[in-house]
């Protein structure tokens, strides 16, 4: 069994993330980069997967800050051909204090261990962000 990664955030506390259904209510979030529209009818059949950002404080009250998605997007006709695409989103008073990035590795390593071996994140801000790519161990 690998070593449980870092999480905590000196001054902020642990982030954690857990499963939570389709139906289950986002932490409101606002980027001009969220606003994809409605939902295409060719994509009705996607399965896509969530997991809710949490941050543990000290005194152990919990609070929701984000939220985390992936699909499988397909490069060839095989399995090894099979990626997971990964987002996220951020509570706007939560960002930049390194939740994302312990949040998309956290993640990426869930997904390994349900067996997913290529793991992609896209950042659509326009901006690159080191941080995210370096603590999730991708390479832009």
């Amino acid at each position: 069994m690998a070593p449980k990664s870092e999480s905590k955030i000196s001054g902020l506390g642990e982030v954690s993330i857990r499963a939570i259904d389709g139906d289950y209510e986002r932490p409101e979030s606002s980027s001009i980069y969220e606003d994809w529209g409605p939902m295409a009818s060719e994509t009705k059949d996607m399965q896509i997967s969530r997991w809710l950002v949490e941050l543990t404080d000290e005194n152990g009250a919990v609070v929701p800050v984000g939220d985390l998605s992936a699909h499988a997007v397909w490069y060839g006709p095989t399995l090894g051909s099979r990626s997971m695409n990964i987002g996220i989103s951020i509570v706007n008073d939560f960002r930049g204090k390194g939740i994302g990035s312990i949040a998309q590795r956290l993640l990426a390593e869930e997904l390994h261990r349900q067996g997913n071996i290529r793991i992609e994140s896209r950042l659509c801000s326009g901006r690159y962000s080191s941080q995210s790519s370096r603590a999730s161990g991708w390479i832009a």
